[in-house]
């Protein structure tokens, strides 16, 4: 069977994490990811946070599956004629360097559309224009300027950032969206384009509830549904713990066992249309019919008072236990599920979300598959490649002889 993205040729400068996200998922799709790095060192991320000497790193193979790796000297002349054979040769660039690193290496978007005019040009940048976007941007910069660390936390204390990589791996997801848009309209107009994902607007897409309730604050001085409520509130949406962000009351409770297990803890959202229910399950029957409980604005006020009801009851089940009554139900609820739990979930295995790789010096180890099924485009996951382990098979695709490839690697332009 065909891959949706068969055919697709991507030159690949990107490294670290936000840039490779996005490469490896069209890679999973079929695309062909070519992936330039530098000689004998390559991708910064081979060597980042080893937990095995001289080994790639985890972080380097879980981010760079199905792609095949070339070394090439940037700099050099001879390197410079290789990228200009692989621009014209490809469909799409896709790079994450600093800014303005591009244009110093002489690949300007005017040279680029020079040497291959349907060439798209993909980046992820920190900021997009205005008075930061030649400022370096990592993850938790990113999620801080998007306006996801003021808005996580408790209200008592500092802003948080998320365990969650929204700020790399989720701008690397809008910019492969751009791309697969980008190459869709190339078959219109025959022409490329230019493609920009910067971090600080992936984070506040992924934020866009909170820039809701910064209107809804500016107009009403208040929020019923978060917990400060009815106390005061600021100018500014502030941090809301773990209450829900949409407009059911939810909170995390602690479930049996919470004394040992730090995730011994269960989400509860106390839904409107199943509160009767909820009474029934906790044994609160009396606040079916009782007007400070009845309603959900009768509740708002002492969802505290609430909350604790839902606990006392939790903390005589485990989390599983919860989660398989309450769902008897229809009442929305969802443990806490750690690292260790999510690896060893024989449904994420089954499903291809999570899969065991095979690696020549690393051996076998998890990582996150495609978190997009496709029912006519699967997604098989191909070991991350060792460094330059396809420079000689790229460069014979481009129309290199032997001869010339031994003479570069004789110059170590390769």
């Amino acid at each position: 069977m065909g891959k949706a993205l068969d055919g697709v040729r991507i030159l690949d400068f990107t490294h670290v994490q936000s840039g490779p996200t996005c490469t490896q998922l069209l890679a999973w799709f079929g695309a062909d990811v070519i992936k330039v790095e530098r000689s004998g060192e390559g991708d910064i991320t081979r060597g980042q946070l080893r937990d095995i000497p001289d080994v790639d790193s985890l972080y380097f193979t879980m981010l760079n599956h199905n792609k095949r790796s070339v070394t090439l000297d940037t700099k050099s002349e001879q390197g410079k004629r290789v990228l200009e054979k692989l621009v014209k040769h490809c469909d799409v660039l896709v790079e994450n360097f600093a800014p303005g690193a591009l244009d110093r290496m002489g690949f300007t978007w005017e040279r680029i559309q020079e040497l291959n005019p349907r060439m798209i040009v993909a980046s992820v940048k920190g900021f997009g224009p205005g008075p930061y976007e030649d400022c370096k941007v990592y993850e938790n910069v990113a999620q801080c300027a998007g306006g996801s660390a003021s808005t996580t936390g408790f209200d008592d204390g500092p802003p948080l950032v998320t365990g969650a990589q929204i700020g790399d791996s989720g701008t690397g997801l809008h910019l492969a969206l751009g791309i697969v848009a980008a190459l869709y309209q190339r078959k219109t107009t025959g022409r490329g384009q230019k493609v920009l994902a910067a971090m600080q607007d992936g984070v506040l897409n992924l934020c866009r509830v909170k820039l809701r309730d910064q209107q809804r604050l500016a107009r009403t001085h208040v929020m019923k549904e978060y917990p400060q409520y009815p106390g005061k509130f600021g100018s500014a949406v502030p941090r809301a713990g773990n209450a829900s962000g949409g407009g059911q009351p939810g909170i995390i409770v602690k479930c049996k066992g919470w004394e040992t297990d730090p995730n011994s803890y269960l989400y509860f959202i106390a839904q409107a249309p199943v509160w009767k229910a909820i009474c029934n399950v906790i044994g609160k029957e009396a606040w079916i019919t009782d007007p400070n409980f009845a309603t959900p604005d009768a509740r708002l006020p002492r969802l505290k008072e609430v909350f604790a009801a839902v606990e006392h009851w939790t903390l005589t089940k485990t989390k599983f236990e919860a989660m398989e009554l309450l769902n008897q139900h229809d009442i929305p609820c969802g443990p806490i599920l750690s690292m260790e739990e999510l690896a060893a979930e024989p449904s994420l295995r089954a499903t291809g979300t999570v899969v065991e790789v095979d690696h020549p010096t690393r051996g076998k180890y998890l990582s996150v598959g495609n978190p997009i099924k496709m029912s006519d485009s699967p997604t098989e996951v191909r070991r991350s490649p060792l460094l330059g382990e396809h420079t000689d098979e790229v460069l014979a695709e481009l129309g290199l002889g032997q001869s010339e490839i031994h003479a570069l690697r004789a110059q170590r332009v390769i």
